[in-house]
C-alpha cells in the first residue's frame, strides 16, 4: 500500500452491518508511501497513527471526491 499526503484511507467494515470508515491521510511516516499514516478521521475528527490492514485501501483525493458525489 502506498499513499501521499492528502489522499484518504477507506476502511471496510469487518462484519456486515458495520460502517465504512474514512479519513484523510496527513502524514506518511513510511519510505516510499508506506505506512504507518498519520489520519483525520471523518467521522470524529480525531488524528491517529493507522497501519492498514486488510479491508483497507487508498483513495485519491479524486476519487474520494466522486463517491461522496454519489
Amino acid at each position: 500500500m502506498k499513499a501521499t499526503p492528502g489522499n484518504w484511507l477507506m476502511i471496510e467494515g469487518a462484519h456486515l452491518n458495520d460502517p465504512k470508515r474514512h479519513g484523510q491521510i496527513l502524514e506518511v511516516r513510511g519510505t516510499n508511501g508506506a505506512p504507518p499514516y498519520v489520519v483525520r478521521w471523518d467521522d470524529t475528527g480525531t488524528e491517529t497513527i493507522v497501519i492498514p490492514t486488510s479491508g483497507a485501501h487508498v483513495l485519491t483525493a479524486e476519487e474520494m471526491q466522486r463517491l461522496q458525489e454519489h
